[in-house]
């Protein structure tokens, strides 16, 4: 059925030169309730191809559809709100997480440049996230050093998983 193609990508090409072509024909559909893998050797091009699904790169060539929405045709305002929607986790969580902040900043920020207010209350709704990802609220004052690698990424994904109306996670190096 149409109506359960979530992310459709059609022949992205990325060339930042004649000589370099980083991303060559790639094409692909992800279903509601699907997951892909995107598997290749370092500098092959998977977190282009990530950065391309959310117009932060520019693709040379192909398609990028979200729900039916051709995403390469649309407004800065209607990307606005699809990145409400479409979040990106990378790879590296210790790049990922800025050093300076506690978690609760870390996992508020989205909320504040949304302009979002949860129904449930922020801090509420910050204990929720970390709960979801298996971790304790008593994180949420905590520096981004004082946790494992594995820590780290739980705490991207629950700032990835903020939206309740998040569809899929896009992650990436």
């Amino acid at each position: 059925m149409a109506t359960d193609v979530l992310v459709e990508a059609r022949s992205l090409v990325k060339e930042y030169s004649a000589e370099r072509r980083v991303v060559d024909d790639v094409s692909f559909v992800i279903y509601r309730g699907e997951t892909l893998g995107l598997v290749g050797e370092s500098g092959s091009g998977k977190s282009t191809v990530a950065r391309m699904l959310l117009r932060l790169v520019k693709p040379t060539a192909g398609q990028v559809r979200y729900e039916g929405c051709d995403l390469l045709a649309a407004s800065a305002h209607e990307m606005r709100g699809m990145r409400r929607r479409i979040q990106l986790v990378f790879q590296d969580p210790y790049a990922a997480l800025n050093p300076r902040m506690r978690v609760r900043e870390i996992l508020a920020e989205p909320f504040a440049i949304h302009d979002e207010r949860p129904a449930e209350g922020l801090a509420s709704r910050l204990a929720e996230m970390l709960d979801t990802v298996g971790m304790d609220g008593s994180a949420l004052e905590r520096f981004p050093h004082e946790f494992s690698g594995g820590q780290r990424q739980r705490i991207n994904i629950a700032r990835a998983l903020r939206p309740p109306s998040m569809s899929f996670v896009l992650k990436s190096n």
